[in-house]
């Protein structure tokens, strides 16, 4: 294999090679800013995904979640302030709009429409029918994880700035008075993601975004930066939104956005709180935590040390040799069972056992597990750890509950 210095080519190599990310459409020379994630990277997306939901949405019982509309009608962007104000400076000093515009319908009914350049414009455009269905108190917060779309005139840095990318988002509603406490408590549950995620927290950093460099909607906003491969970039955002979105929508649209509070019996207007998470920066911000070189057994690997909560895999099975059936068939019978109970599970006969170990360590799978000529006269197997590389011998009827252990 080629010898690659830099970190992040280091990691687009193991993405391609792995399975985790292609260029979109290589076979005609890739698309500039569009990514494809293969069967390992949609898993670990998928995880990280789940993980968000259940840290930001399950495990509370202020939260509710929608998937609204991907292409979003000309006049909520209007009113958003996106279609006057969504741009980058060109190099001859004009601007660019960088939404993606479209249509809607054909012939006399065509509607300009765009692909959203946020998922926060579905989340207000629902805050109505979120009070209306459900009558929360205050405070409270809508969710959404989904698709955004941005023109970007130079798409640059693997997946950290690409054309189409996902966002995991909230928008937390709160009385005016009440929005310090919010994001104080908005900006802890950030870094226990951090943690819980797997991102390595020495290489986060707050910057509070100054008066002429944050958006037209914030009245404060915090950047968390990570020290990529490649500099300190933004990692996620958490805005302090007022009720900006929630006014312009209601003189835009004639519609009354406001919420009653049951103790004053008046209407107010609420503020947002909006925790903004990229999962593709995610993606990239945990795979250059976990990306690892080191040496076992005197010979270097390369290893990724993904928590388990979001590792693709969760355990490998093997028999020790591939071309003897009963080793085979025990092991077969093996990762059924754990397929069943643990479900991201794969069997592997591919190679020696080394060369197994090494393509699984690649992947970031926690624990392998290998069957051998003992397992079938003792009843038990070797179960080795990715970060140690530690083998012990587990008797098969404790091995689903010891395995769900270790995973936590």
């Amino acid at each position: 294999m080629e010898k690659i210095d830099n970190l992040l080519d280091k990691i687009v190599s193991l993405c391609k090679r792995r399975g985790f990310v292609y260029p979109s459409a290589e076979i005609y020379g890739g698309f500039a800013g569009f990514w494809d994630y293969g069967p390992y990277g949609l898993a670990l997306k998928n995880n990280i995904k789940q993980l968000w939901w259940k840290m930001f949405v399950m495990d509370r019982d202020d939260m509710y979640g929608v998937d609204a509309a991907q292409i979003t009608k000309h006049e909520v962007l209007q009113a958003s302030g996106h279609v006057s104000g969504f741009s980058d400076p060109l190099a001859d000093g004009s601007r660019f709009n960088t939404m993606f515009r479209t249509s809607a319908g054909a012939g006399e009914e065509t509607a300009t429409a765009y692909l959203r350049p946020e998922t926060a414009q579905g989340i207000f455009t629902n805050f109505k029918n979120i009070i209306d269905s459900f009558h929360p108190s205050l405070p409270f917060g809508i969710a959404q994880i989904g698709k955004a779309f941005r023109n970007e005139i130079s798409p640059r840095d693997f997946i950290f700035r690409a054309r189409e990318f996902e966002q995991m988002e909230v928008e937390y509603f709160v009385k005016p008075d009440g929005w310090r406490e919010a994001f104080g408590l908005w900006q802890k549950k950030m870094h226990e993601w951090i943690d819980a995620v797997g991102i390595d927290a020495k290489k986060v950093y707050e910057l509070e975004v100054t008066d002429n460099e944050r958006a037209h909607y914030s009245k404060r906003t915090i950047d968390f930066e990570f020290d990529f491969p490649f500099g300190r970039k933004e990692l996620y955002g958490l805005a302090y939104r007022t009720d900006y979105d929630l006014s312009n929508h209601a003189k835009a649209s004639g519609v009354e956005l406001s919420y009653l509070d049951e103790e004053t019996k008046t209407k107010i207007t609420p503020h947002v709180i909006e925790p903004s998470l990229g999962v593709d920066r995610t993606v990239l911000a945990v795979l250059c935590s976990a990306y690892t070189e080191d040496e076992m057994n005197g010979e270097p690997r390369i290893v990724l040390k993904l928590k388990p909560a979001i590792a693709p895999v969760k355990v490998a099975v093997f028999p020790l040799l591939k071309n003897k059936p009963e080793l085979v068939k025990k092991a077969r019978e093996i990762f059924r069972d754990l397929k069943i109970s643990i479900g991201a599970v794969v069997f592997d006969d591919n190679g020696n056992i080394g060369k197994r170990y090494r393509r699984q360590d690649e992947i970031g799978t926690p624990f392998c597990v290998t069957v051998d000529f003992d397992s079938l006269e003792k009843g038990d197997v070797t179960v080795r750890a990715r970060d140690t590389g530690k083998q012990e011998r587990i008797p098969l009827p404790d091995l689903s509950a010891e395995l769900k252990k270790r995973l936590g």
